[in-house]
This record gives C-alpha cells, structure tokens and sequence, in this order.
C-alpha cells in the first residue's frame, strides 16, 4: 500500500469544466458519476497508461489529469483509501478511491492530455 501524498485522476475536458464552474467534481471514472459508483477511482502516475489502455481502448480525445492532494481531499471529508484494483483480491494492486466530492481546491495540478484509443499523451510530450 503506497497512500502518497499526491495522486491523479484522469477527468474529461467538460467535466472538469463544469466542477470548475461549481467548486467540486464529481465523476467517477468513464461514463459514470460518484454517485452511481460511491467513489471517484484514482491512480498512481505508474498505473494510469495502464487504466487508460484498459478503460479507454476505444475512444480518441482530449483529457486532463488532476493532481489531487490527499490531505486536501481528507481535510475537506472525502477520504482516500488505497484499494485493491480487483476487489475480490486483495492482494491485486491497490488504487486510491475518493469517498466523496473533490473539491476544486484540492486539485494542485492539471496536466492537459489526449487518449488515442488506449494510448495516453500528454500535451506537452
């Protein structure tokens, strides 16, 4: 279990735009919200070419990584916890899952990016 200090979630472009316009987001992964889904899936700059290719094989388009800050997150009461990727194994690798809204100041950085069916480019190379 890492439970780092700092970690990212990918977020479409018009998503991101509309928690910026609120003051929070909350989208879980591809095509579902947190509350369908009762937390917003994280990675580890390591594990997201591997999230990318197996959640977004088949899309091409532009997106942002948010680099969220884990006592940001805990401060304002949405928890983090580091999760096995397969919940009916513990022992698979673990993941950060955000148990509530992230809120827009939590989020230090936003790296723009692009999905080319499963592949991840960011936009500055």
């Amino acid at each position: 279990m890492r439970a780092v200090a700092r970690f990212w979630h990918l977020a479409e472009v018009n998503h991101w735009a509309r928690a910026r316009a609120v003051g929070s987001y909350e989208r879980s992964t591809r095509d579902a919200s947190l509350a369908e889904v009762g937390f917003v899936h994280g990675s580890y700059p390591d594990q997201l070419s591997g999230v990318v290719a197996a959640v977004y094989g088949d899309v091409a388009r532009d997106v942002v990584i948010l680099e969220l800050d884990r006592e940001r997150l805990e401060a304002a009461g949405s928890p983090v916890r580091d999760e096995p990727g397969d919940p009916r194994d513990q022992y698979s690798e673990h993941y950060p899952h955000v148990y509530g809204p992230i809120p827009v100041s939590a989020v230090v950085r936003v790296l723009p990016a692009r999905i080319d069916h499963g592949r991840l480019e960011f936009a500055d190379g």
